[in-house]
């Protein structure tokens, strides 16, 4: 199958329904926006996914558009999908996020390129990542920082809440497949200790 190009992180998918969900992240609300929220078996940069966010002391389930948006003069919007964890701080872009609106991004799994590899048609290798458990790719979460982002966006007027994905240096499983960076995996114990920073 012919996919997109891929930079760091820029596929992952999420199989789990809206009710596992719900109880796997002690959810108190889930937003019109989430509806039945079917299995997301690829989801790429631009498409809208599942977040869990801090609103007035709860975790609420909610759906966003993957990708921050950076306006650029006389050019599309550049749509920036991660965050670097060395730069959160630092940047005028990520800061504010980083300090104030948090979130999680469940997953199941998450793909890279391989370096080498390529399939029949001289494709890369895709090449998924998952957790180990009782089940096959039990959800986890992402560590995320979210916005909401007004303006002019593939043609028209537009108000929407935007997320990107935290990376960080590569573990030694990710290493050897993608040697720069990698998404941020939250440990389940720290997952409030992320959303309220």
């Amino acid at each position: 199958i012919g996919m997109p190009a891929l930079g760091m992180c820029n596929l992952y998918s999420i199989t789990t329904n809206v009710e596992a969900i719900r109880r796997l992240f002690a959810i108190d609300r889930v937003d019109a926006s989430a509806g039945n929220l079917p299995p997301l078996l690829a989801i790429f940069p631009a498409y809208d996914a599942p977040v869990i966010r801090h609103v007035d002391g709860e975790r609420e389930l909610s759906m966003m558009h993957w990708g921050f948006i950076l306006p650029q003069r006389d050019k599309a919007p550049k749509v920036v999908n991660n965050t670097r964890d060395d730069k959160a701080t630092t940047s005028r872009f990520w800061k504010s996020s980083f300090e104030e609106r948090r979130c999680l991004i469940p997953a199941s799994s998450f793909a890279e390129y391989h370096p080498k590899n390529r399939d029949e048609n001289g494709h890369k290798t895709v090449v998924w990542f998952a957790m180990q458990g009782n089940e096959p790719r039990p959800p986890f979460a992402f560590a995320g920082i979210w916005r909401t982002w007004k303006g002019n966006y593939k043609g028209e007027l537009r108000e929407m809440n935007v997320y990107s994905m935290m990376t960080t240096t590569p573990n030694e499983v990710v290493k050897p497949i993608h040697p720069s960076r990698m998404p941020v995996i939250l440990d389940a114990a720290d997952y409030d200790a992320w959303l309220t920073g």
